[in-house]
């Protein structure tokens, strides 16, 4: 790999921006879609100039965009999410039912080795496929039939499916998470799902130990270890090394365990990433102190990343998609925050510099590692 590509949807634009393997300095390139939310861009392992981008505005609604240059030029595709049957209901904060509807797109996952081929998770929560480079959507019905959905409630951001994970050692298994719904699993190519929620507990829920309604904020894999996975969830970091059929608390010593994003180096799977803030009400570091915390134990220890980053008066949050990491030796770790800047680290987050400042609130942060 001789280049990185960074990725930054924001509340207004997008931007992109390149490096080669020194990641010493950085081109911009951007704002694209100026003025649109930009929630969500991805980048297909397959083809390094495919790029799939998630544009809405409360005016226009949702846009799906596509590149096929690396992100200079774009072109709509197509926006038809409908979905398929009976629309159904689940419930909302009241109990009470509410139909199912379509607000926009939150996360792109393209395949990892067909460039034609890409998730989509909407809200209200349910996952689409295309296999035609996203001119067409069909539903993956299996999810939202799943026998607990009626029961699923949003969280505060809305209820969507905003975590896609493709097992690379099997194709026909997936992980997505919900909000506020948990992690669920499909072994035969998203036809049925099974809940993955097991050892999750919730204190605000009527049964805290329930295995459907915990408010998953992000889960992470590891190509080399598909079956552990890491969860930042709403309070406390959690491990599976079953697949998700069990999970294990490992916020260990970390001065709070709640936050959104969380990644794992990509040379080293036990090697992990988090950026806690205050609180559910609190969305700021502790003490205005912006700290990534990384465990190399796969959690339960974990050492604050302070070197370059502000450690005083800092206000910002960092949203769940909004880290990722490079496959560089050694690893890069990039995260990008609601105030507008974007932090990169050459060096496994050892030291960190600030790569673009002054950008709108930036929602998503996605390598794209090029040849």
């Amino acid at each position: 790999m001789s280049a990185v590509r960074l990725l930054v949807g924001t509340r207004k634009g997008a931007f992109v921006l390149t490096s080669d393997a020194s990641r010493r300095s950085w081109s911009v390139e951007g704002p694209h879609f100026v003025g649109w939310e930009v929630y969500h861009l991805k980048g297909s392992p397959a083809d390094p100039d495919r790029i799939y981008a998630s544009q809405s505005s409360s005016w226009s609604g949702q846009v799906v965009q596509r590149s096929n240059d690396g992100g200079k030029s774009w072109e709509t595709v197509g926006n038809d999410f409908t979905y398929q049957g009976h629309p159904g209901t689940h419930q909302w904060y009241d109990g009470s039912p509410h139909p199912w509807e379509f607000a926009r797109v939150w996360h792109f996952e393209p395949s990892l080795d067909d460039p034609d081929t890409v998730y989509a998770g909407v809200e209200d929560a349910a996952l689409f496929r295309s296999t035609d480079a996203g001119k067409s959507w069909q539903e993956l019905a299996g999810l939202r039939e799943n026998e607990t959905g009626t029961s699923w409630q949003p969280g505060a951001g809305g209820m969507a499916v905003h975590t896609i994970i493709q097992d690379p050692s099997d194709q026909q298994r997936m992980f997505v998470a919900i909000s506020a719904a948990g992690v669920f699993r499909t072994d035969d190519g998203g036809e049925t799902w099974n809940r993955k929620n097991k050892g999750l507990h919730s204190e605000f829920m009527p049964d805290p130990d329930a295995e459907v309604g915990h408010c998953v904020h992000r889960i992470a894999q590891h190509p080399a270890r598909p079956s552990t996975l890491f969860m930042q969830k709403h309070w406390d970091v959690m491990r599976s090394d079953d697949a998700g059929d069990s999970w294990t608390e490992v916020s260990g010593d970390l001065p709070t365990d709640f936050g959104f994003p969380i990644a794992i180096n990509a040379n080293d799977p036990n090697t992990v990433y988090v950026v806690p803030i205050t609180s559910d009400s609190v969305h700021y570091p502790p003490q205005g102190r912006l700290r990534v915390y990384r465990s190399r134990s796969g959690g339960g220890e974990w050492e604050p990343l302070t070197e370059g980053l502000p450690q005083t008066h800092c206000y910002t949050n960092v949203l769940r998609d909004a880290m990722d990491v490079d496959h560089l030796d050694p690893c890069g770790v990039y995260f990008g925050t609601t105030g507008g800047q974007v932090y990169g680290s050459s060096d496994d987050g050892d030291h960190w510099t600030a790569i673009v400042e002054h950008l709108p609130a930036v929602l998503s942060v996605e390598v794209q590692d090029l040849a």
